[in-house]
């Protein structure tokens, strides 16, 4: 291979792994407030109720929490279902590893609160508050 195509090998590596990145930018400063994003919200199963989140914090199925992959801890988080126009307010106290789309993963409550957990998987925006 020549360099030249090397370089234009290299060049579109480098802005395919850019575009695959989804994590948000909260600007300046790292303040979220405002920060808004739209994609797929699913919620926690049973299986995971007592244990330990990223936080250190237990997971409740009751309390009004959330995952999410870069929004700080303790993060105030507005999440409605666009389909109804629920909303539910929610603390983020854990991370998660989505599958593409996905951009929340709720506790069983709060999914509850928006929509109906036979769905499994709702299409939501969030607004950090």
């Amino acid at each position: 291979m020549t360099l030249n195509v090397q370089k234009g090998l290299l060049a579109s590596l480098c802005l395919l792994l850019a575009a695959c990145s989804s994590q948000p930018d909260p600007g300046k400063g790292g303040n979220w407030r405002g920060y808004t994003q739209t994609g797929l919200a699913s919620f926690y199963s049973d299986r995971y109720h007592n244990k330990k989140t990223a936080s250190g914090e237990p997971y409740k199925n009751s309390a009004k929490t959330a995952a999410h992959m870069a929004l700080p801890f303790g993060s105030m988080v507005k999440v409605t279902n666009i389909a109804n126009g629920k909303s539910v307010v929610v603390r983020v106290n854990d991370r998660g590893n989505f599958p593409r789309g996905r951009v929340i993963d709720l506790s069983k409550a709060a999914f509850s609160a928006i929509g109906n957990t036979r769905a499994g998987l709702i299409k939501v925006n969030i607004e950090v508050l």
